[in-house]
């Protein structure tokens, strides 16, 4: 977390984040995300209650003062209001409600059960907003051949390797920036992913990332680098960073006219755990643990089937061309009745 955030957080967040942190085991951005959820809230909070004064922009609202006794006034009311805050003047969505949602409860729940500085927890009965379900976007089958068609220039190999794992292997943007050369287990074709929440998995290496693996490691750059450990290199000699492998995955997107918004490093990852689904029928319990997911309902929205899918197994019931017998019926009355006319 930035030196400067955690400078003006008041000691019973600092706290909360150290229990985040250490023993939750929560990566730094996580930390600093909950972090600035619960700043909005007690800026909101002083803010609603004139503890700062009227000219005051909200982003120069201090919390630094916010202790337990404070907090211990806040009621469940208070935070609808938030929420309401939230809708109708800072205009979040409800997947950013919704992470706030998460924010607080995990604030007070810690305060309640973990350190028991309330005696009763405000937010136990907050609602999460509810989320539009909607399908992940991936690339087809043949738009993931045609991406790998167009990878070219002189970081040729490191662009396609890196291409390559994401579609191959599912991994998430910080995994792949994470990975180091000592990951990579050739003898074994494994490689070690260092996932959310600092967990650990092993990732099997099929022939695809194996032969991008060895050509990129051919090429890779070896003489004054900065962080010899990384195994992908940036043009500055050190681990290439988000924002270059964002930048070169967009790149090779929009020429295959996918670069609208929508289209990011992360398709790349529902990319490769639907075409593992519904092309490689891998079980969903083991998609779970390539993907590196918690949860096995994380995992369950890549079980969606195409509508042409879906249409082909209607048809294929074996009951798709039965009418009832009343139908049948009537089209034999109308036939006798056309021949009785014809008489």
């Amino acid at each position: 977390m930035k030196p400067e955030l955690l400078a003006e957080a008041p000691q019973i967040i600092r706290e909360f984040l150290g229990y985040l942190g250490t023993i939750k085991g929560k990566s730094e951005k996580t930390v600093e995300e909950y972090y600035l959820d619960l700043r909005t809230f007690f800026r909101y909070i002083k803010l609603s209650r004139n503890l700062v004064k009227d000219d005051t922009p909200f982003e120069e609202i201090s919390i630094s003062d916010v202790d337990i006794d404070l907090i211990r006034t806040i009621t469940l009311t208070q935070v609808f209001e938030y929420m309401n805050y939230l809708t109708n003047v800072r205009n979040n969505k409800p997947a950013t409600r919704s992470r706030k949602v998460s924010s607080l409860r995990t604030f007070f729940k810690y305060l309640t059960n973990k350190t028991n500085q309330l005696d009763v927890n405000p937010v136990l009965e907050l609602e999460t907003p509810k989320l539009r379900s909607s399908l992940p976007k991936y690339l087809t089958f043949e738009q993931s051949i045609d991406l790998l068609t167009k990878v070219d220039g002189k970081n040729k190999e490191r662009d396609y390797c890196i291409l390559v794992l994401f579609l191959n292997c599912g991994l998430r943007l910080s995994e792949l920036v994470g990975l180091n050369l000592s990951d990579v287990r050739q003898s074994s074709n494994t490689m070690r992913v260092l996932g959310k929440g600092n967990k650990e998995r092993i990732v099997y290496l099929n022939e695809a990332c194996q032969d991008a693996i060895r050509r990129y490691l051919a090429v890779r750059p070896h003489d004054g680098l900065i962080d010899k450990k990384a195994l992908f290199i940036s043009a500055q000699r050190k681990r290439i960073s988000p924002k270059t492998v964002q930048y070169l995955v967009k790149k090779y997107l929009a020429q295959i006219d996918l670069g609208g918004p929508g289209y990011s490093v992360h398709k790349l990852r529902h990319t490769a755990a639907t075409l593992m689904y519904q092309h490689g029928h891998v079980d969903i319990r083991v998609l779970k643990d390539i993907l590196g997911h918690e949860n096995l309902g994380t995992t369950e929205i890549y079980t969606h089937l195409s509508d042409q899918q879906m249409e082909q197994a209607a048809n294929a019931n074996p009951l798709a061309h039965i009418k009832p017998r009343s139908a049948v019926t009537n089209l034999k009355e109308d036939s006798q009745r056309k021949d009785h006319s014809n008489e």
